[in-house]
């Protein structure tokens, strides 16, 4: 195992990226360079962030946060919405080029990815030449940046991406280890996420260096013995995992959200399966198309991924139906470690032909298919943010409303000392 090399790629703000390309290509301005984010309605403070441009994170601004929640922190924020055909584009011509590169490319979301270059030194004998390669190559070809980690395996990789952002190659090799990665805040060792940092902070454990250096039974005590021998192994750089090229999928449509701050309850997750719902289900109805198989996948801090679908009796294009599947899936599979990353997909695509109908009509269903309708009439003319669905509304409001009040009681006290 000492012997493979190892490439994390990732797109710098990948959604935000994107969406910034196309606008640069227009003549307008480039999102990266202000406070923006993608995602939500600003006028009526409605929805949620996808993504956040490096000027935005200055603020406080996070993943997965209300939007009213991220204006009180910045009021003159610009929000784009979210266009998921114009994601997909980017990241299978982001990928086609890191492929290109490697004998096995593991897809670990829409922006990253995991490149075994174990074995091939006499194509490639300088690896960081090379990353540098790819990382400029899809700069100049497709418009937008990513950081390049390379190390002994998947975990050095991945911590090695994330050191300085954007556009950078870094290194994490197993004697880098003590300097590069042990000073960092025991926060920022992956899969260790807000609420464990806590327990491991009360006991002194500050830094991966302390995580690192500690007695294993020590650990496990505070984090139990398979989590604590877990990120004790990751905080020595031990990690086994392979790269798993994944083979090709059926059609199907799919949205998935990776988080800064870990979803550890139902009420986060459910938050981010309405939004992507709405996301899934709008794309099938404009392809008049339907799903008759509906999945949750999900990854915990921990690398490990799950996906559990659910086949239908009949095909549905209906967004609150592929939501209240999709809340039953995560509550069948969840083991409430904390995630790290959620998606919804909907597969078993046909055209609505054969959906099983009953003799009396399902009144609820029809109403929720003509709002379905009316909402993406709606957007059609005046774009994706001209209109929040009442329920994405109630939904935020119960998450947020606490960490609303608690900015704005922030804001305030900041303005009278102002």
């Amino acid at each position: 195992m000492s012997d493979r090399l190892i490439f994390h790629i990732d797109v710098n703000s990948a959604f935000l990226s994107w969406e910034s390309v196309r606008r640069v290509e227009n003549g307008e301005q480039d999102l990266r360079l202000i406070p923006a984010v993608i995602g939500g309605n600003p006028q009526k403070r409605t929805g949620i962030v996808l993504a956040k441009s490096i000027p935005a994170k200055k603020y406080g601004i996070k993943t997965g946060e209300p939007m009213a929640m991220a204006l009180r922190k910045c009021p003159y924020l610009i929000s784009a919405p979210a266009d998921f055909r114009q994601y997909d584009k980017c990241s299978k011509a982001f990928k086609a080029i890191c492929k290109s590169y490697a004998p096995a490319m593991e897809s670990f979301s829409i922006d990253e990815v995991f490149l075994d270059m174990t074995g091939t030194s006499f194509i490639y004998p300088d690896p960081i030449a090379t990353a540098h390669k790819i990382k400029d190559q899809i700069k100049e070809e497709l418009g937008f940046t990513v950081n390049v980690g390379i190390g002994p395996n998947k975990l050095c990789a991945k911590m090695a991406s994330d050191f300085e952002k954007p556009d950078k190659v870094h290194t994490l090799f197993i004697e880098e280890i003590p300097k590069k990665m042990w000073p960092l805040p025991i926060g920022e060792l992956f899969s260790v996420g807000r609420s464990s940092a806590e327990k491991l902070q009360k006991e002194g454990i500050t830094t991966i260096g302390q995580l690192a250096n500690a007695n294993l039974g020590y650990v496990q005590g505070i984090l139990g013995s398979k989590f604590g021998k877990h990120v004790h192994n990751y905080a020595n750089g031990i990690d086994d995992d392979p790269v798993i090229e994944e083979r090709e999928r059926e059609k199907s449509y799919s949205v998935e959200t990776t988080v800064e701050e870990n979803l550890e309850d139902y009420e986060s997750i459910d938050r981010m399966l309405l939004a992507q719902a709405d996301i899934v289900s709008a794309r099938i109805r404009r392809d008049h198309v339907k799903s008759s198989c509906i999945a949750v996948t999900y990854r915990t801090t921990s690398f490990k991924n799950k996906n559990h679908q659910r086949k239908l009796d009949h095909s549905t294009d209906v967004t609150m139906e592929i939501y209240e599947v999709a809340k039953e899936l995560i509550r069948e599979c969840w083991n409430r470690q904390p995630l790290r990353l959620i998606g919804l997909s909907l597969s078993e695509i046909d055209d609505g032909s054969f959906e099983q109908l009953s003799f009396f009509k399902d009144e609820k269903k029809e109403k929720l298919r003509r709002l379905d309708m009316a909402l993406d009439n709606i957007r059609g003319r005046y774009g994706n943010a001209s209109v929040q669905r009442v329920s994405t509304m109630d939904t935020l409001k119960k998450v947020g409303r606490k960490h609303q009040a608690k900015h704005e009681n922030e804001v305030s006290e900041k303005n009278k000392k102002n």
